[in-house]
């Protein structure tokens, strides 16, 4: 029953921390990643459909990403729709691959970035321990239902506590990563 409350709290934290991950991997550091066009749709045949189902986008240098259009009718489409992105990149065809070159990040521009990473971390440490109060809710349930002592309570709290701060550990770990990936380049 504790156990089953403590592994449901792990995996709900590290869902946190994953969901962490994958956002600020979307934020642009001025280094070419693939990941950076996940969330572009295009308008293909009258249904937006994810770019990565239809093109294939490697990294072409440390500031460009190419693209493969698997049907080369709708290349147009896929520029226009990088181009319609809040992501503000200007692709630019090339017989049949779109290259999109990445502008490079000011400093003004990467304060900025950092403050938003900053509070995308701090969202993340609240997820954890929204999840951590909600396992302490549940093992204070069974306290007062007499299905577990106050002893097994305290332990299962302390265990629970122990838990979280590894995550706000990973949530900052990631934090400092993308800083020194937003600073260094």
């Amino acid at each position: 029953m504790i156990n089953d409350i403590k592994k449901d709290a792990e995996t709900r934290m590290e869902k946190c921390v994953e969901a962490f991950r994958n956002h600020i991997s979307k934020i642009r550091t001025g280094r070419a990643s693939p990941s950076i066009l996940d969330g572009i749709m295009v308008d293909y045949y009258g249904s937006a459909t994810p770019l990565r189902q239809l093109a294939s986008v490697t990294v072409e240098d440390s500031r460009t990403l190419k693209i493969n259009v698997f049907d080369r009718s709708i290349g147009a489409a896929v520029e226009k729709a990088i181009m319609t992105s809040d992501l503000g990149l200007n692709p630019s065809s090339a017989g049949s691959d779109i290259r999109v070159p990445l502008p490079a990040l000011t400093e003004e521009r990467r304060k900025d970035l950092i403050k938003v990473v900053r509070g995308e971390a701090e969202q993340g440490r609240v997820s954890v321990r929204n999840v951590r109060r909600d396992a302490n809710d549940k093992l204070k349930a069974l306290l007062k239902d007499k299905e577990i002592s106050e002893d097994d309570d305290r332990r299962a709290q302390e265990d629970v506590q122990k838990m979280t701060d590894i995550f706000i550990k990973k949530v900052d770990a990631a934090l400092a990563d993308k800083e020194t990936e937003l600073m260094d380049f």
